[in-house]
């Protein structure tokens, strides 16, 4: 396991802000993904009601 107390403070900032960059990355992937997948049978749904 990586020991990220043996780091600079400034690296340590570095690895969490990579870290929270790569999350918001992947919730923008996953979420674009779900509403590509989900939008259109809840649109057409709305729009025949």
């Amino acid at each position: 396991m990586i020991d990220f107390a043996a780091l600079s403070p400034a690296a340590q900032a570095g690895v969490l802000v990579g870290a929270v960059l790569v999350e918001a990355i992947v919730l923008y992937v996953g979420y674009g993904a779900l509403e590509q997948v989900a939008a259109p049978p809840i649109i057409k749904t709305i729009k025949e009601t």
